[in-house]
């Protein structure tokens, strides 16, 4: 009879160890380790396809001669999420998505279920009960498919042999942490639990073409709950964003085996469930009826997409002697650097002076491009002068106060001339081989921040 193996993972990030630490090695969590049963007695190898099935083993073959089609990529329906999916849903794929709380996944993925035409939808939930989605059914919409079926289990055996009956096209699994299987005797949502399903349905992905979405829980550090692996195995990785307050909800790519890993689709959350938003430009551009200081417009880009955000800068006095720094949807350590560079090179005394800087419409960007707009936006605010809502901005600060080139510059032109813009403000590197005479707006060209204020402010 074989004997029971155990092992201690790591609740954090699934470090395995042979015995109890108090600290984890790879983390640095303390009192994380926990025991687990990484193999039953007579556990076989699980197996979702009928018993009589076989399958041939698979043996190398030389790259020149392998026969390769372009993948036809399945539509959802969904603009904003066939954008991160990189054009599509591409059969035999497995994407997790990975969110706060009540952020709306199992929302957008109910919505996917419902919408998606000529193909027969598998809904796994393991968390509500059939009557209550039937309800969050009712609300987003009102003709709901046939082709969609709802199953309440969380025993993979189980599931997997309603696979074989129903033979879906898409599976959705809400969440991967209530799952368990079998043949690992732990609890569910443990380390070696999630593992272990999350390669159950790999496996069966691949081997059947099936594409299967995975909805993941998030620890309170905002990465996704289980082994770091579970985000290593899978082919694409959804972050959902937003705060519960705002209406708006940000589907953000992480990982993606089949295309860009930097695209960005945008929602709005209603009572009829998620809407999605074709032009982000207008809900992240506030509508002022009076000119206002600390605020500049900066063209930037997530992934494919340009759009223009609002950047917000307040500078006052420090109250307490001790400076604050604060900024939201911005990296604050790079803020600081751009104050440094202001003090330094243009001779802003900013080091006892309160600043705290915003990104309107609660997004997180990390473009430098935006560079430039946030030191308008401060030494606006600063001299308590307005910046004209009719001026954009693109390009990255240099540490010597120079104004540095950005990529794709044709595109954020574009959008700032389709929004009606009169003027943007680039390097002067970008204009090279650059046709201005098919905009409207004006393009103006700059080396230093100080011609930026001296054009702005003088």
């Amino acid at each position: 009879m074989a004997k029971t193996k155990s092992a201690y993972f790591c609740q954090s990030c699934g470090y395995e160890s042979a015995k109890w630490l108090g600290k984890c090695p790879s983390c640095n969590s303390w009192n994380t380790f926990v025991e687990e049963v990484i193999e039953k007695p007579g556990a076989s190898v699980p197996a979702w396809q009928s018993s009589g099935s076989t399958k041939r083993s698979n043996k190398p073959n030389k790259i020149t001669n392998i026969a390769f089609s372009e993948e036809n990529k399945l539509s959802t329906n969904d603009l904003e999420l066939d954008r991160v999916l990189g054009g599509g849903l591409v059969a035999g794929s497995v994407v997790l998505i990975g969110g706060e709380p009540g952020i709306g996944k199992s929302t957008l993925m109910l919505q996917l279920a419902l919408n998606i035409t000529g193909k027969k939808v598998l809904y796994v939930s393991g968390e509500e009960s059939e009557q209550q989605i039937k309800m969050r059914a009712e609300r987003i919409t009102s003709n709901p498919t046939a082709d969609c079926y709802i199953l309440t289990e969380t025993s993979t055996q189980n599931i997997f042999k309603q696979i074989e009956v129903l033979e879906p096209d898409i599976i959705v699994v809400d969440s991967i942490q209530t799952l368990h299987s079998a043949h690992i005797d732990s609890t569910p949502g443990s380390v070696s639990q999630v593992r272990e399903c999350t390669a159950e349905l790999l496996r069966f992905a691949k081997e059947t073409d099936t594409p299967v979405f995975l909805i993941g829980h998030i620890t309170k550090d905002g990465a996704i709950a289980g082994p770091k692996i579970l985000e290593h195995m899978v082919d694409t990785v959804l972050q959902f964003e937003g705060d519960r307050h705002h209406v708006y909800r940000i589907l953000r790519s992480i990982k993606n085996r089949f295309g860009a890993a930097a695209e960005l689709g945008i929602y709005a959350m209603h009572s009829g469930g998620l809407r999605q938003v074709s032009n982000p430009s207008e809900i992240l551009l506030s509508q002022r009826d009076e000119e206002l200081s600390g605020i500049a417009i900066a063209a930037t880009l997530e992934g494919a997409r340009p759009m223009l955000i609002e950047t917000q800068a307040l500078v006052s006095t420090a109250a307490y002697g001790t400076p604050q720094r604060s900024a939201t949807g911005f990296d604050t350590r790079r803020m600081n650097m751009l104050l440094a560079v202001l003090e330094k090179r243009c001779g802003f005394r900013l080091s006892t002076r309160d600043v705290f800087l915003n990104i309107a419409g609660g997004i997180k960007v990390e473009d430098p491009a935006i560079d430039l707009a946030i030191l308008a936006a401060i030494i606006s605010s600063h001299e308590d002068i307005f910046i004209s809502s009719k001026i954009c901005f693109a390009a990255e600060v240099g540490l010597s106060g120079e104004i540095r080139a950005v990529n794709r510059i044709e595109q954020r032109i574009a959008e700032a001339d389709k929004l009606g813009f009169e003027r943007i403000f680039v390097s002067n590197y970008n204009l090279k081989g650059l046709i201005t005479d098919k905009y409207k707006l004006e393009i103006t060209g700059v080396n230093k921040i100080e011609d930026v204020f001296s054009l702005l402010f003088g």
